[in-house]
């Protein structure tokens, strides 16, 4: 068996083989009964990036020495619809009640609906109080910015 050949550096770790070792490889995957997608993962693995290679031997010429590519990690930016989850959440929830009253309808059209009927007037009622304090909490948020837009308060009698 032939030991891989060249450098490694920190940002490589692919080793090459030789024809050989490549078909001792292929013989052992079709004795270990590989399925056809971890053979074809493995020979990805084993397969090397012939335009990172080219790339680097570039690299190489250029300004002759090996460089190691250094990858950031981008932090993803929260952004403002990832602030207000409740207004899609509202929508969801309305969904859901319909999806509920229509399985409701569904069973009761093939005369399972008392068996259901409870369970879903209960799933239907938490979904109902959910829009509720969701609609209460959105209600004082635009009573807060009405009272902090009027410029001499409360006067009107509006919010009381």
């Amino acid at each position: 068996m032939a030991l891989p050949t060249g450098r490694r550096s920190a940002g490589r770790c692919r080793a090459r083989y030789s024809p050989e070792t490549w078909e001792v490889l292929r013989a052992l995957m079709e004795e270990s009964k590989l399925t056809s997608f971890q053979r074809r993962c493995l020979m990805d693995c084993l397969r090397r990036d012939l335009e990172r290679e080219k790339q680097r031997l570039q690299n190489i010429l250029a300004t002759g020495k090996d460089v190691v590519e250094h990858r950031v990690k981008q932090i993803p930016v929260q952004t403002k619809e990832e602030e207000t989850p409740e207004l899609d959440r509202f929508e969801e929830l309305v969904n859901e009640v319909r999806e509920r009253r229509e399985f409701l309808a569904e069973m009761e059209a093939l005369g399972q609906g008392k068996k259901y009927q409870r369970m879903i007037f209960t799933e239907i009622s938490q979904k109902i109080r959910e829009m509720e304090i969701i609609d209460k909490k959105r209600s004082e948020e635009v009573k807060e910015i009405m009272t902090k837009d009027l410029p001499s308060g409360n006067k009107s009698g509006l919010f009381n």
